[in-house]
């Protein structure tokens, strides 16, 4: 299965490629190689079979990668249906555990109303957090916990 962003690290960089032993390797079609040719994949010349360099291919597809990329700021989380990171709604999140150091921040796009996420290990969450107003999870009671004695009173002895 085709994936978007190719691993550019499938691609030996003292190997020569064809266009379509690119598209095998990374599970596309060959017009998809074709279009990265026109968009600047560099090849070794313009007669057939194409010849493409596996470190020209390596680099293409690793800067290709990096052109899109956004990173969050301190205090922005990442909507998915904007593409692009936001200070969340009322400069809120919450706080979900995954494990023990680690979870994802969780708030709502001022934009859309979607949710945004930002994964974040707990020793950096006051350094990623900027001024949002953070929730941390409330631990849950556990069965023995009581502030109250119980009203059954079935299993005491009538006498």
């Amino acid at each position: 299965m085709a994936t978007r962003r190719p691993n550019y690290r499938l691609a030996k960089i003292h190997r020569n490629y064809t266009v379509d032993e690119v598209a095998r390797l990374y599970g596309v079609r060959r017009n998809t190689v074709r279009d990265w040719i026109k968009r600047g994949l560099p090849t070794i010349d313009r007669t057939r079979p194409m010849v493409i360099l596996g470190r020209a291919l390596a680099q293409f597809l690793k800067a290709r990668g990096l052109q899109n990329k956004q990173t969050c700021q301190s205090g922005e989380l990442y909507c998915v249906r904007c593409r692009v990171p936001k200070t969340p709604a009322g400069d809120m999140a919450d706080y979900e555990e995954l494990t023990a150091t680690l979870g994802n921040l969780v708030g709502i796009c001022p934009t859309c109303g979607c949710i945004m996420n930002r994964r974040v290990n707990l020793d950096k969450l006051e350094r990623v957090s900027g001024n949002l107003d953070i929730r941390m999870p409330q631990a849950l009671r556990r069965i023995g916990e009581r502030t109250f004695p119980s009203v059954n009173r079935d299993f005491e002895e009538k006498g």
